[in-house]
């Protein structure tokens, strides 16, 4: 029996195990959105910008492992998705974003809402395809969920014709996929692995410097097994933060601009950095030159193109995180036997190098004063963090809210810091934490935000209000665009051009307004009774408006082109 395009498209993301998805409509994907009625097999969440909606697939996709779903439709529907791809590319994320598309026919004629949005998202996607003929429809949306979710994940774009959906072919969704430039490597190379197994024994200051394919990977036990049997401090970058427990002995902090001291100066001093899963991004190594200037250096990735691409390494290993490092356990435990390691004697090999560490930890705390009448925002962070026992999935926007949400929360578990790292998108962290509300309805989702950070998709209040979710958001108010701000205090003799944000809404009226809770404090001691406050609301979004000090900034930092152990103190 023929179908439509339309129902071949539903029917295939139902073959793909989708339950979600997030969308608008228009005249382009109206075809869709007919064979959408009725489906009870395919909840779609209605948004109110199509930005919106790639951030909520993205928290949802972040949240959950699983790849999130977009259907928007052509020309501004589409073009509107853009930053949502950049940003899921950045940081690696499984998504796959289905535009609509003018006719075949009218394809470069400048149709109604005509736009060649596979010309202008090949930058930022893994992948993208222009669906032409009905019969390539299932094969491509196979291939397109195979490729953002396998090897280093990331987004695809599927633009589809508004002809292709109307037209009818049978349905046969295809068993598997084959392409043969696309080969993945998972395992990595036994001999490597035995190299650097033979290098990590020889250090006498080893450091794991672990990122966000710990997580992507789903290998933060693996991690923490390797870390224990060699007694090896830990630091994470942003994006890993989650992969090894904040709370654990071994674990250093966050490195980078706004790394700990501990952290910046372990990398410094290190003579076996052990990179897993990172990418060696500008925020985290400083001054490129002066980065791990003693260190011999191991990296394991995924993705060939990221090793050696901004710091020179000594021994690459290409890889699936959580393989590569069941066989470099494996190889450890191998060579136990074979050198009748005593690995009791491990710690004590490596006692004069955790020393120097804890007294660098002792040194410079992440610390900050709190006074009687000004709300520090760490303190708010701090108490968010007691009061939901570490438990809750916490999305940031960006900026000085996401560096003291990525200092003062300790993050134990993978999957549970949600944040936009690589491209720094002012406006992600609420609708990606609608998204991490619907992959998880009974866990504690909480935004961390930034004044002006929250106006960016503030409009999805209304999605959250539909759809009855608890999400909360703790809005550190200081009437500024506080990084920039910051940084024109540090760099720009405190010229604070265009970074004052004193006309702006009232946030509880603006909750109220759209049928949601609005808290306010303005007091240290007001903090609690907020938060108790929005953690009992079950059924509906909250909006938190702490009255921050205003001109507070994040400390440690590292003032750009500066190395790691070049760092402003408090």
């Amino acid at each position: 029996m023929k179908k439509t395009g339309a129902q071949i498209f539903i029917e295939s993301l139902l073959k793909e195990n989708v339950d979600t998805i997030f969308g608008f409509p228009g005249g382009a994907v109206l075809p869709i959105y007919d064979a959408l009625y009725g489906v009870t097999a395919l909840k779609h969440i209605l948004v109110r910008h199509e930005q919106g909606a790639v951030h909520m697939a993205d928290g949802f996709a972040r949240a959950s492992g699983k790849p999130g779903v977009v259907v928007v439709t052509s020309g501004p529907g589409a073009t509107n998705t853009v930053t949502g791809i950049a940003t899921a590319y950045m940081d690696s994320i499984p998504i796959v974003v289905f535009t609509g598309q003018v006719p075949t026919a009218l394809i470069g004629n400048d149709a109604f809402q005509e736009a060649d949005i596979v010309g202008i998202t090949r930058p930022c996607t893994k992948h993208n395809y222009l669906v032409k003929d009905i019969k390539d429809l299932t094969r491509i949306i196979k291939e397109a969920f195979y490729i953002a979710t396998t090897g280093r994940p990331g987004p695809v774009l599927v633009d589809i014709p508004k002809d292709v959906l109307t037209a009818t072919h049978e349905f046969k969704y295809p068993e598997k996929v084959e392409l043969k430039n696309y080969q993945p490597t998972y395992k990595g190379h036994p001999g490597q692995i035995k190299k650097a197994v033979e290098l990590i024994f020889k250090a006498k200051r080893p450091v794991l410097y672990t990122g966000g394919g710990v997580v992507l990977s789903d290998a933060s036990d693996e991690l923490k097994a390797f870390a224990e049997r060699l007694y090896i401090p830990v630091t994470n970058t942003l994006m890993g933060l989650g992969g090894f427990p904040g709370t654990d002995p071994l674990f250093l902090g966050m490195l980078g601009m706004h790394g700990t001291y501990a952290a910046n100066m372990a990398v410094t001093n290190t003579d076996c950095l052990i990179a897993i899963g990172a990418r060696f991004d500008d925020r985290v190594t400083g001054k490129l030159d002066e980065f791990a200037p003693y260190a011999k250096i191991i990296h394991v990735d995924i993705d060939p193109t990221s090793i050696s691409k901004n710091v020179r390494v000594d021994i690459p290993i290409v890889g699936d995180v959580k393989l590569v490092l069941k066989d470099m356990i494996k190889a450890i435990d191998e060579a136990k036997k074979s050198l009748g390691t005593d690995f009791k004697s491990v710690p004590r090999a490596l006692a004069e190098w955790h020393k120097q560490v804890n007294q660098w930890a002792k040194t410079h705390k992440l610390s900050y004063k709190q006074d009687e009448k000004k709300i520090k925002p760490q303190y708010v962070v701090e108490r968010i963090y007691d009061m939901t026992k570490g438990k809750a999935i916490i999305t940031t926007e960006v900026g000085q809210n996401q560096m003291w949400a990525a200092q003062f929360y300790k993050f134990d578990r993978p999957r549970t810091f949600l944040t936009s790292g690589g491209l720094g998108t002012m406006g992600f962290g609420f609708p990606a934490a609608i998204g991490a509300q619907f992959a998880f309805p009974d866990k504690t989702v909480i935004d961390i935000a930034g004044d002006g950070s929250i106006q960016m998709n503030i409009q999805e209040l209304a999605t959250a209000v539909q759809y009855k979710l608890p999400v909360k958001v703790a809005i550190l108010n200081n009437k500024f665009l506080g990084m920039v701000r910051q940084w024109q205090e540090f760099f720009y003799e405190k010229r604070y051009s265009y970074t004052c944000m004193d006309v702006a809404p009232d946030f509880v009226k603006v909750a109220e307004a759209y049928g949601a809770v609005g808290l306010r404090a303005t007091k240290p001691d007001e903090v609690d009774a907020v938060i108790k406050e929005a953690l009992a609301v079950k059924n509906k979004p909250v909006f938190m408006d702490f009255q921050v000090d205003r001109e507070e900034d994040v400390y440690p930092m590292v003032p750009a082109g500066q190395p790691l152990n070049k760092m402003l103190l408090v």
